[in-house]
């Protein structure tokens, strides 16, 4: 969806909205078919709730010429109409440029409050609700990669993910141009190390008595190993921002590690409708091995060797998604996607519908809300009203199912899209526009420069569930 060239304020009682026209290309991943339509510019509107003072301000600012009819007196300049002719017209010059110069002034206020998340004193255009910071806030909190989506999405002890959490902080911290808060970066890993050191008990009884053992090591490592919370504090201490980053890379890693031992499978009880479907408990990989149609290269924008075989390797999440990501899986066992043929359709890297066999099942859409436990099914998010998905489309290789042909309600039975995320095109806050409409199921964790590389034509030459078959339940029927 490239966005026009022009967008203008509107209102509406007590209702500021945000409009813009975009031109909707084509998103032939919304249904199973992959014919290519176009349709004419599509109009959305955003509501920014206001008070009444601050709608005054803005539509005052915003008019081509000033009157306020509730302060103008007789010697100032009116409309010339029927019912208001001439008064004074001994306006000077100043006075109109000065005018003019204040309406420019409070224009560009508006545009920079609107564009940042920066508070005016005195001025409350809009309340701070969670559905205002998800949507106006370029700094929302949403998982910009796919390795920190899957690492939020594990069902792990509350210790740990208060470990992630004070650890994920920094990264935001590292941002910061010029002088950074280190101070702030050490109070994070102290509070981290007081967690990990008070509930280490906690922490390794969440572990499988199988897997403790292992799970013993990994909490010595994060403790006190070289690549663990202590070594991140040496590296804030001495202010080394690229230190900094290497060694909370690995502690997060770490962390991660400790959380999947934790993690039960599927944390929560299925509707008994679903119970005859295919289901993932727990996380998966696979490799597909991608071939250019016409029998040329593909050449990596990250430099390296042209190949003419790419490898790509998607993890699916059946901790959010145990049903989308249980039905993808049984698919690439069954072979279902070698040889399909790929289309680059609207950011969206769309396989063909190559299963003939009827499935015998519908697989429902399936989005599970941030902050909650189970997912939804057959239900899409409100983005607008703050509802955001544990695993976002938002992400660049980011892996869902397309619409079925028959009901947004469902998901296709097969054709799944590689989601091309690109921040210009997105919504206010870097969120796209289908954001909580689409089971999403995976990330791309290797190969992610070859994703651009491909064209429509392009060949799945192969897929293969590497890891996680072992987890993937089948109806009994089937199994």
């Amino acid at each position: 969806m490239a966005l026009s060239l022009f967008s203008y304020l509107s209102h509406s009682h007590n209702n500021l909205y945000l409009s813009s026209s975009f031109k909707d290309s084509t998103t032939p991943w919304r249904h199973t078919t992959t014919t290519t339509t176009t349709s004419p510019y599509t109009h959305f509107m955003l509501p920014l709730k206001t008070n009444s003072s601050s709608l005054n301000f803005i539509c005052m600012a915003m008019a081509p010429k000033q009157y306020d009819v509730t302060s103008i007196s007789s010697k100032e300049t009116m409309p010339d109409t029927d019912d208001h002719p001439p008064t004074n017209q001994n306006v000077s010059v100043f006075e109109q440029g000065n005018n003019n110069v204040k309406s420019l002034i409070a224009t560009i206020l508006i545009f920079v409050q609107i564009s940042t998340p920066i508070s005016f004193i005195g001025c409350n255009f809009w309340s701070d609700s969670t559905a205002n910071a998800v949507l106006y806030s370029p700094d929302t909190n949403v998982p910009r990669t796919g390795e920190l989506a899957l690492r939020r999405a594990i069902p792990a002890n509350s210790n740990m993910k208060a470990i992630q959490a004070s650890l994920e902080d920094i990264s935001y911290l590292l941002r910061i141009p010029q002088r950074k808060p280190y101070g702030t970066m050490e109070g994070n890993v102290k509070k981290a190390l007081k967690i990990a050191t008070d509930g280490k008990d906690s922490i390794l009884g969440s572990i499988p008595a199988d897997l403790r053992e292992k799970g013993s090591v990994l909490y010595t490592s994060l403790v006190e190993g070289k690549v663990g919370l202590q070594a991140l504090l040496k590296y804030i201490k001495d202010q080394d921002p690229d230190k900094v980053s290497v060694g909370l890379a690995n502690a997060l890693e770490t962390v991660a590690e400790i959380e999947l031992l934790q993690a039960p499978g599927i944390s929560f009880l299925l509707p008994e409708p679903y119970l005859k479907y295919p289901r993932l408990a727990g996380r998966g990989t696979v490799e597909f091995i991608i071939e250019k149609g016409d029998g040329s290269a593909f050449i990596p924008q990250v430099g390296g060797e042209p190949i003419k075989a790419a490898t790509i390797q998607v993890i699916i999440d059946g901790y959010s998604a145990p049903l989308t990501a249980g039905n993808f899986a049984k698919l690439v066992v069954e072979g279902a996607y070698n040889g399909a043929k790929l289309t680059n359709a609207n950011q969206a890297l769309l396989t063909e519908s190559a299963v003939d066999k009827n499935i015998g099942y519908s697989v429902p859409l399936e989005i599970m809300p941030s902050g909650q436990f189970e997912p939804l099914y057959k239900t899409a998010l409100s983005v607008q009203d703050g509802e955001l998905p544990v695993l976002p489309l938002s992400v660049y290789g980011s892996v869902a199912m397309s619409h079925s042909v028959d009901s947004d309600e469902y998901s296709s039975p097969n054709q799944f899209f590689f989601y091309l995320y690109d921040k210009r095109n997105s919504g206010l806050g870097g969120i796209s526009f289908e954001e909580g409409q689409f089971s999403v199921f995976g990330y791309v964790t290797v190969g992610r420069e070859i994703l651009p590389e491909i064209k429509t034509g392009d060949v799945i030459r192969s897929a293969k569930l590497l890891e996680g078959e072992d987890k993937l339940v089948l109806p009994a029927a089937e199994s």
